[in-house]
């Protein structure tokens, strides 16, 4: 697709959801799989000034229908790729106005293209900026949007992701920049549009292959990249001949971020690829940034950067600032301003004062400000850079006849940084064993994303647990992680 067809399509885009009676500040949603149509999807949403959600195409139906309910979409749009789920979806999502299928006839969904087909590709007058809406796993077992307020600037206005691209990552018209990942999660999508601003070709890959990245990386003569570190493992275990065969000197960055990147790999990247790694620690919420780049982190081994957007504070668990190396919760001091959609409560305790806010993360800060991750405050999994908060496995393994307690959490595995485990004190009259394991396991993935479920289930006689009730899950996630610096 070149620049001229793109922009035409968003334009049709846009003048499709115009058409439809959207008005900026107005919700659409979508769920597809990594296919050509769906940045442009994106743009026309944006271009039409709307809050725009893109949903995991790997959630079941009823994850799907929530977020489209919650996020209070008027239109819906999707493809053949979730076949399986769109009658469930439809039937949940009454307040939905308009649903489109692209790529192929779904019942109840119009088809995309003919409708977008009839629609102008001239710019409306006036049109301004929109704004994305994602939303991460929720604490109290749901997932929670992320909610920023609408900027109303002019459509083509200065974008943080950009700027980052061109101060930080060398970034220029013409580059090309790769994305090996799902397009639905923050960064890939935030990134491509960003880049595309630019003038920046992206390459994205239907499904992430380690040999078949590095194929694309020597193929298109690829600038940037952007990874997790479970994409470094895969290719680190690639044969030495097939991990040769590839030219990869067109790499002038590859950003990592949305997960932990073991020391060992890291220090394997960048003997491979050269000192071109960059990393960040941030979060969809946009409240700060931390930034490092090889050359930094060679001389500090196991850091997020420093911060370059607000400042970096660490607190105790009452509130007090803590000195440089001292562990504690971390908190960005900035302006920023965001909200967990419908959930007052969480937007609350993520706050500390009228001006601090935090992802959640426990670490410290070095002498020269450099920020060490070492865990995790509210117990959330982050395996082959997804987010996983346990609330939602544990909610439905509490209700399995042969569960009489239950806590899931995160557990050490060498290529995704964490897998999901879960720890269950059986029923009387259950026989804890593989065959329950396997029961418990495809129990949860009837009702829950695969990905979120446990990939293994121990069993206890008895649950740690305080006489009030209150489970001791540190004491069971500590066994997991003795011999490791962190806890993540």
């Amino acid at each position: 697709m070149t620049f001229a067809e793109l922009d035409a399509e968003a334009n049709r885009i846009a003048n499709l959801f115009r058409g439809l009676s959207l008005e900026p500040g107005d919700h659409m949603a979508f769920c597809l799989e990594n296919r050509i149509e769906f940045l442009a999807l994106a743009w026309g949403a944006h271009y039409a000034g709307l809050y725009y959600t893109a949903i995991s195409s790997r959630l079941t139906a009823d994850e799907i229908a929530y977020i489209v309910d919650d996020c209070g979409a008027r239109v819906f749009v999707t493809s053949p790729y979730k076949a399986d789920a769109v009658a469930e979806v439809t039937a949940a999502t009454p307040n939905v106005e308009a649903r489109f299928s692209i790529g192929g006839p779904l019942a109840d969904h119009a088809c995309f293209e003919d409708a977008v087909a009839s629609h102008s590709a001239e710019p409306f007058p006036g049109a301004v900026e929109g704004q994305d809406m994602l939303y991460s796993s929720g604490t109290t077992g749901r997932p929670k949007g992320i909610r920023s307020p609408m900027s109303g600037s002019p459509l083509g206005g200065i974008n943080p992701i950009t700027m980052m691209a061109k101060i930080l990552f060398a970034a220029e018209e013409g580059s090309v920049y790769l994305s090996p990942a799902p397009l639905y999660h923050s960064a890939p999508l935030r990134f491509c549009l960003g880049y595309q601003r630019l003038g920046c070709t992206i390459v994205v890959m239907e499904k992430f292959d380690a040999e078949e990245a590095l194929a694309a990386i020597e193929a298109h003569s690829v600038h940037t990249s952007q990874w997790v570190p479970t994409m470094f493992v895969r290719m680190l275990k690639l044969a030495e001949e097939v991990r040769s065969r590839y030219d990869t000197s067109s790499l002038v960055t590859a950003i990592h971020a949305a997960a932990p990147c073991p020391v060992k790999v890291k220090h394997s990247m960048i003997e491979w690829w050269g000192p071109v790694l960059h990393e960040y620690y941030a979060g969809t919420e946009g409240n700060g940034l931390t930034y490092t780049n090889s050359l930094d982190w060679l001389e500090h081994p196991g850091s997020v950067g420093r911060a370059i957007l607000g400042e970096l504070v660490i607190v105790d668990d009452d509130g007090r600032e803590l000195s440089v190396g001292e562990e504690g919760d971390v908190y960005f001091r900035s302006d920023s301003q965001f909200e967990y959609h419908n959930d007052p409560e969480k937007t609350a305790g993520s706050r500390l004062g009228e001006n601090l806010s935090t992802l959640g993360d426990v670490g410290r800060v070095d002498e020269d400000g450099f920020l060490y991750l070492t865990d995790r405050r509210a117990y959330m999994i982050i395996s082959g850079g997804v987010n996983i908060y346990p609330q939602e496995a544990e909610n439905i393994l509490t209700m399995h006849p042969a569960v009489l307690d239950v806590a899931v959490f995160g557990v050490p595995n060498d290529e995704f940084g964490e897998e999901v485990k879960a720890v269950v004190q059986p029923a009387d009259g259950a026989d804890p064993g593989p065959d329950l394991e396997r029961e418990l396991i495809a129990y949860c993935r009837s009702q829950l994303a695969d990905v979120k479920c446990p990939h293994s289930i121990d069993f206890r006689d008895e649950m740690p647990r305080h006489p009030t009730g209150k489970l001791y899950k540190r004491l069971l996630k500590d066994e997991y992680w003795q011999g490791h610096q962190a806890r993540i």
